[in-house]
């Protein structure tokens, strides 16, 4: 098994990617800041869609169902937490850039604001460390696990 089957893995993986193209748009962004009518571009929000149980054509989601542990208690309706749009279950996504442009426009037409790609891309640097820390800690986890027990670290 590689550390791409495990779906938080790969989710990270997938929200990675992302954030490192996204912060190639911004700063393409912000070396056109003096580009006359140039439009800067984004990415879409980073959105993550569950594998399904199932590859078939059928699949629209993970769907998670309340386990009825006792029978005095009420029995769970079954809701549906995401879905691909193949439904294959794939956490990979190209992400397409899109114009996005900033509050203002100079008299030139660049609508590039310096100011607000830095707050994108301080935004980013911090996802992306979030993501960083994340995937360190899920492998000290691992490596816990994996640990000969009685043996001290």
């Amino acid at each position: 098994m590689t550390l791409d089957q495990i779906p938080l893995f790969a989710m990270l993986k997938s929200q990675m990617g992302y954030l490192s193209q996204r912060e190639t748009l911004i700063s393409e962004n912000v070396a056109n800041s003096d580009t006359p009518g140039y439009t800067p571009r984004d990415l879409q929000p980073f959105k993550v869609n569950m594998p399904t149980s199932g590859s078939g054509a059928g699949g629209g989601g993970m769907t998670m169902a309340p386990v009825q542990a006792n029978s005095a208690h009420m029995a769970g309706i079954a809701s549906s937490v995401g879905s691909t749009a193949s439904g294959g279950g794939s956490l990979t996504q190209a992400w397409k850039p899109q114009d996005a442009p900033d509050s203002e426009s100079r008299l030139d037409g660049n609508k590039v604001v310096l100011e607000e790609q830095m707050i994108k891309l301080n935004d980013t640097r911090s996802s992306y460390d979030t993501a960083v820390t994340l995937y360190q800690k899920s492998m000290g986890l691992i490596e816990l696990a994996l640990r000969t027990p009685g043996k001290g670290a």
